[in-house]
């Protein structure tokens, strides 16, 4: 009776059947399922050690903005789904895409893929809806699922269909290239391999690939750029007596390590003295950016360094940068990406004014609700500038830094850059070679920042010239420009996260009713601090973020406004 039904659903006849037609449409969904290796399939989910990993139909991924990210094992047939997209991405928009397969600062038993846009942006917002569709379809539908988008998106082949593709150094990264390949193969599309690199370096391939005026689309031309652009910014830098040359590096154990040392040997000779450091080992174990931002602490491998010695640190993937040191007092100091922000918008600023521009060029500081407010305050009331509050997420900052000639954008954690205009290339770059240093110096500095993304090699590179122009030691840096209001971050369980609303910049919470009131009255109390509560996107705790006068107060603020939240969940829930 089963069997009838098919027929009649196939063939539209109760009678009658076209057994042709029948037997047409079953090798067509066989042919369709066989194009599918079984080792990347939801039910024949196999890992980079051979063994199955069958994926439930019921379990649901979703493509966030960095991505999928997930333990290695359940990425097999993810990344196969996501060769299949990129390659229909590619041939819809006519343009080389990107797929960097990375986790950045996750363990290393984690890993993810993510997609990259043909300018090194990242993938535009309606096609991570099809990331997750195309993902979370079972077996049988993924024939049917990929013709509707075929259909939808790329009905015909493209003779410039091509897939870039780079992945990082964790164990699982290689086998999930293969995953991918396989995808992109099903797509009808290219695929090009440069096999271990940095994300950012990919991000940056990717934009010279569609726009061969940006620079060379390879490892080697990512290399020329960035060196010759430090080189020449050298030349317009005098070092004084208070800047050293000598950075002590933490790699994470992270393809940062060879990158970096492939960048340095390009440099002039002498100018920048870098010791690497957790070059080889577990991937960000106890050390990288994230570590020392989370646990406020040094890195493996530094426990002995001395004061005031300058010290950065790469996260896995090498797309983020945080400084910090011992000072005199034996003490861990960070210096994060509010206070890297900070320094670029001073040093822009500054030869903005000096070349005569700063009527003609827009100038905005974008940061999120989890910047200290020391420094939102430093560059609005100190320097005079606009800051934008947007999100938590990097596409948010990017959006809002793109509207403006000049968009510097950091997060805390160091992640970020700077974006610039046409209008500012086209008033910058016009004038003549012989005009003032203020000039050269943009131009020098808009090509030495990797503007396409934030990338921890590019902008420490930076960081480093501005140290050199100020003549200052990282201890000066940490404390002339502003002190960090000490903060302190809360997770609070919650039934429900999705009964917590804020304003877009998530600094005032809308809904339940009365908590926004609540933590006012518990500041007010205070007598100084500021506190904000925001839902996470993942999963059901409610984030809480306080500054205060000390750590201690900090902390104190952050639980009395947990507490709130605690009162008024339990009482939406009735307890």
């Amino acid at each position: 009776h089963r069997w009838r039904l098919m027929l009649q659903r196939l063939c539209g006849s109760s009678d009658g059947v076209d057994r042709l037609a029948f037997f047409r449409s079953m090798h067509v969904m066989v042919t369709e399922r066989q194009d599918v290796p079984k080792e990347f399939t939801r039910t024949g989910n196999t890992d980079h050690h051979g063994v199955a990993h069958p994926i439930d139909d019921k379990k649901i991924f979703h493509y966030g903005t960095a991505g999928f990210r997930a333990d290695s094992s359940l990425l097999p047939f993810i990344v196969y789904r996501m060769g299949y997209l990129a390659g229909l991405r590619s041939r819809f928009l006519n343009k080389a895409v990107g797929v960097m397969i990375t986790a950045s600062h996750n363990p290393e038993n984690d890993n993810g893929v993510k997609l990259i846009d043909p300018k090194g942006e990242m993938l535009e917002a309606s096609w991570e809806k099809a990331a997750s569709k195309i993902v979370n379809c079972t077996d049988l539908e993924f024939p049917t699922v990929c013709r509707a988008m075929e259909s939808e998106f790329a009905a015909t082949e493209s003779g410039h269909a091509l897939v870039l593709s780079a992945y990082d150094s964790r164990p699982s990264s290689k086998y999930l290239q293969t995953a991918l390949l396989n995808g992109v193969k099903l797509s009808k599309s290219q695929f090009k391999s440069f096999d271990l690199l940095t994300t950012p370096q990919l991000h940056y391939i990717v934009r010279c690939e569609n726009d061969p005026n940006y620079g060379s689309p390879d490892e080697d031309g990512y290399y020329q750029t960035f060196a010759s652009a430090f080189n020449a910014m050298l030349k317009l830098t005098d070092r004084g007596t208070h800047y050293s040359p000598t950075l002590h590096l933490d790699c994470s154990n992270g393809v940062g390590a060879s990158k970096f040392k492939q960048l340095i040997s390009r440099l002039t000779d002498g100018v920048l003295n870098v010791v690497l450091v957790n070059e080889k080992g577990p991937l960000n174990e106890k050390c990288g950016a994230d570590f020392i931002k989370i646990a406020q602490t040094f890195p493996n491998g530094f426990e002995k360094i001395e004061a005031l010695q300058r010290c950065a640190s790469f996260d896995g993937d090498a797309d983020r940068l945080v400084y910090f040191y011992r000072n005199k007092s034996g003490d861990f100091v960070l210096v994060d990406g509010d206070k890297i922000a900070v320094l670029i918008t001073r040093y822009l600023h500054e030869q903005i004014i000096g070349a005569g521009l700063e009527k003609e060029l827009s100038f905005v500081v974008v940061q999120t609700a989890y910047a200290n407010g020391n420094s939102t305050k430093y560059i609005r009331e100190k320097m005079g500038l606009e800051v934008k509050m947007v999100p938590t997420g990097v596409k948010h900052l990017v959006h809002e830094a793109c509207k403006y000639d000049v968009g510097v954008y950091f997060e805390a954690n160091g992640h970020g850059t700077v974006t610039f205009s046409e209008r500012f290339r086209k008033l910058v770059f016009s004038k003549d070679s012989g005009e003032g240093i203020e000039l050269k110096r943009l131009r020098g500095f808009s090509t030495l920042i990797n503007e396409v993304v934030g990338d921890a090699m590019s902008d420490l590179l930076a960081v480093e010239i501005l140290l050199r122009h100020y003549d200052w030691t990282i201890d000066d840096w940490a404390n002339q420009l502003y002190l960090d209001s000490p903060s302190c971050q809360l997770k609070v369980k919650v039934n429900d996260r999705s009964i917590f609303k804020t304003t877009f910049d998530e600094m005032t919470c809308l809904q339940p009713m009365g908590l926004q009131d609540a933590i006012d009255a518990i500041i007010a109390s205070n007598g100084e601090g500021r506190s904000f509560v925001r839902p996470s996107g993942t999963e059901d705790i409610v984030r809480v973020y306080a500054e205060g006068s000390s750590a201690e107060n900090a902390r104190e603020l952050a639980e009395k406004v947990a507490d709130a939240v605690r009162a008024i969940t339990d009482n939406a829930d009735g307890k």
